[in-house]
């Protein structure tokens, strides 16, 4: 699979930035040509499923997703987050943590893509793309009012044999 992490330190509080990056509609709209088709009613838990859409009109896949683990950050440890992708076109899980850092947060997200379609010799090619991809969705999670100011980041893809700096816009 084409495993992939993200690192980001913030000015907001944990729990702001944890709002922010559980916020699976505004995940939807962070993504090109995606958008949230369903989530489970009531608020996020253990068995919460959602489905974001991908894709233009008609030609598209469903992507569904179901949390895991769901433990929001409190004052003596991080918040964490585990969703297991169960599409036919995507799988694998991705995990979020956000933990206080100073008056601040960091955010790491994990993620292992598996695009069903594609040999397994292209998963550094899927790493690469959804560490962009997932980058600049988390970015823009974190820039809309969650203290873009004091906003810093890395990226690293397994896989691909590059590490480097994936600055926050």
């Amino acid at each position: 699979m084409a495993e992939f992490r993200l690192t980001r330190e913030v000015a907001s509080t944990a729990d702001e930035v944890w709002r922010r990056v559980t916020d699976w509609r505004s995940h939807a709209a962070q993504v090109p040509l995606t958008r949230l088709a369903s989530v489970t009613s009531g608020e996020t838990a253990v068995g919460t499923v959602f489905v974001v859409r991908s894709g233009v009109g008609p030609v598209g896949f469903d992507d569904p997703m179901e949390v895991v683990r769901w433990e929001p950050p409190a004052r003596d440890r991080p918040g964490r987050c585990r969703l297991e992708k169960r599409g036919r076109v995507i799988t694998g899980w991705a995990e979020i943590e956000v933990s206080p850092r100073g008056t601040g947060a960091v955010v790491v997200w994990a993620e292992d893509l598996r695009l069903r379609p594609l040999p397994r010799a292209l998963d550094p090619l899927v790493a690469r793309v959804g560490r962009g991809v997932f980058g600049r969705a988390l970015d823009g999670l974190l820039r809309d009012g969650a203290g873009a100011a004091g906003t810093a980041g890395t990226a690293e893809a397994r896989g691909t044999g590059d590490t480097g700096d994936t600055p926050s816009r």
